[in-house]
């Protein structure tokens, strides 16, 4: 599903990636561990095509996203990518469910089928009942119901998270983290990025990446 070959990266002289090379098969549940700065972001980055490696190549899907334009670069993020951010992402004065349709939006869906997805993931991340809330007014928890099926809505291949758990208590990650194993179940490939060993001893991950300053540890 994914293979990153032969990645460097470099920003202003600093190597953020050093000749790094992955393969995540489809379906699987990767963490990308380290501290942060050693790369992990970027390599979420590249797989979703928001960045393009110095040299080297990501494939996904048999698509050599390192060499698409940016304008099929965000055509390949909008059919194929669902992100959850550390800090949510959400835009603070829409409702929740004008924050999960936003993807959906260049698309220009049919009134009635648009309706009809808004239902279905909002009611499979509980939060049906809180759709016509204005986000600010929603608690830490809920915004990240929200973000979750925001990224849910277009029925990604691939879910990215970017340390999804640093603003939250125990429980919400505990939560969070039956949330992964549930979109794992649904064959979603999902890569995380964090440093929280909540996620370091879950039966359900399928590899543990150790990536310092740039390189692959294990």
């Amino acid at each position: 599903m994914i293979q990153l070959k032969n990645i460097t990266k470099t920003y202003n002289e600093t190597t953020a990636l050093n000749n790094i090379n992955l393969q995540f098969n489809e379906g699987e549940l990767i963490v990308l561990k380290g501290a942060s700065g050693s790369g992990k972001s970027t390599i979420l980055s590249l797989i979703a095509g928001l960045n393009k490696p110095t040299s080297g190549e990501v494939i996904v899907d048999n698509k050599k996203v390192s060499k698409l334009a940016d304008n099929f670069a965000s055509l390949y993020r909008r059919e194929n990518i669902g992100f959850i951010f550390q800090k949510y992402n959400l835009i603070q004065n829409l409702t929740v469910k004008e924050n999960i349709a936003l993807p959906l939006i260049p698309n220009n869906p049919d009134e009635k089928e648009l309706e009809s997805l808004l239902a279905s993931v909002m009611e499979k991340f509980h939060i049906v009942h809180k759709k016509d809330i204005i986000v600010k007014n929603l608690s830490g928890g809920e915004q990240q119901r929200v973000a979750i099926a925001r990224a849910n809505i277009n029925n990604p291949k691939i879910i990215i998270a970017d340390e999804p758990t640093a603003n939250l208590d125990e429980k919400l990650s505990l939560h969070f983290i039956e949330v992964l194993k549930n979109l794992k179940e649904s064959n979603k490939t999902i890569v995380v990025a964090t440093h929280d060993p909540i996620f370091f001893n879950l039966d359900f991950v399928d590899k543990i990446i150790e990536i310092h300053n740039g390189n692959i540890l294990a």
